[in-house]
């Protein structure tokens, strides 16, 4: 996999924030990794891949998972593992979940060949227990004997509601899983979900990984500090009424409240494009 992985050429950069101690094989491949210093509360990026018509998911049994818009792309995946190890918890929604079940969202998982270098790069940055995994579901229907909870790979910590936990906790709940309920039914804020993963993890660097909903609650509550996005050169379509998923569901902005970001770095992978835009600060 590493033969394949050519270092990206870098476009533009904004030198803002600290560069973080990649070890030489990821800094050849990727280059600088900047990240802005801490300021007394978690940094909250997402990452996604979309196709040139926007499209993060084809919807198909199948066909849904990310790799399926990328192309499996080995700088989408290094990517995607990199930013896992630099994280100090990765967030999705259940629907993330459901799309891949057998997944468990280190970074080892993405680029098995550069596990090693992961490792280091989390040692570096004295992240030495194991990585946090945060599902996110109103409805408490997650399934507690999926790998993500019964490896020992991740502590998992679930925020649901107070109906969900009830309905989780009628499982045999495994060790490394935490179930965290907040009040005000199954339609689950942002800011409280931040606040819940404060409880179980450092104010680090926090991955929004999925799905389009969750993505778009963190952007309408202006809770999304960067969103990194590969743009793979791909036209994937759609019909009238169907179900392919965009970038962001469930919330428009535009033309009463735009979201305009600000391009703080821009690189290049053969014809896939790797574009990060801050949204605050």
């Amino acid at each position: 996999m590493t033969a394949a992985l050519a270092p990206l050429e870098t476009l533009y950069e904004m030198k803002r924030g600290k560069a973080l101690p990649l070890p030489p094989r990821l800094a050849r491949i990727y280059g600088r990794l900047r990240m802005p210093v801490a300021r007394g509360r978690p940094h909250v990026i997402g990452n996604f891949v979309t196709t040139l018509d926007g499209i993060v998911s084809l919807g198909e049994k199948g066909h849904a998972s990310g790799g399926d818009i990328s192309g499996r792309d080995p700088g989408d995946r290094m990517l995607m593992g990199l930013l896992r190890a630099a994280s100090d918890a990765v967030i999705v929604g259940a629907g993330t979940l459901e799309v891949d079940r057998r997944h468990i969202w280190t970074a080892e998982r993405m680029v098995p060949a550069l596990a090693r270098d992961y490792r280091a790069l989390r040692a570096a940055l004295g992240k030495r227990e194991p990585q946090l995994a945060v599902i996110v579901s109103g409805s408490g229907r997650v399934d507690l004997r999926l790998p993500l909870f019964t490896s020992g790979e991740m502590r998992a910590l679930i925020v649901t509601s107070v109906a969900g936990a009830r309905r989780l906790r009628k499982q045999a709940v495994p060790g490394s899983v935490e179930i965290r309920a907040l009040r005000g039914g199954a339609a689950l804020r942002a800011r409280a979900i931040v606040r819940a993963v404060q409880g179980a993890a450092e104010n680090g660097i926090y991955l929004v990984e999925g799905g389009p909903r969750l993505l778009g609650d963190f952007l309408a509550e202006r809770m999304l500090d960067e969103q990194f996005l590969t743009l793979a050169p791909q036209i994937a379509g759609r019909e009238s009424g169907d179900h392919r998923l965009g970038l962001v569901m469930g919330r428009t902005f535009a033309p009463r409240s735009p979201l305009w970001g600000r391009l703080v770095d821009l690189r290049r992978g053969a014809s896939h494009l790797f574009l990060r835009y801050a949204f605050t600060g």
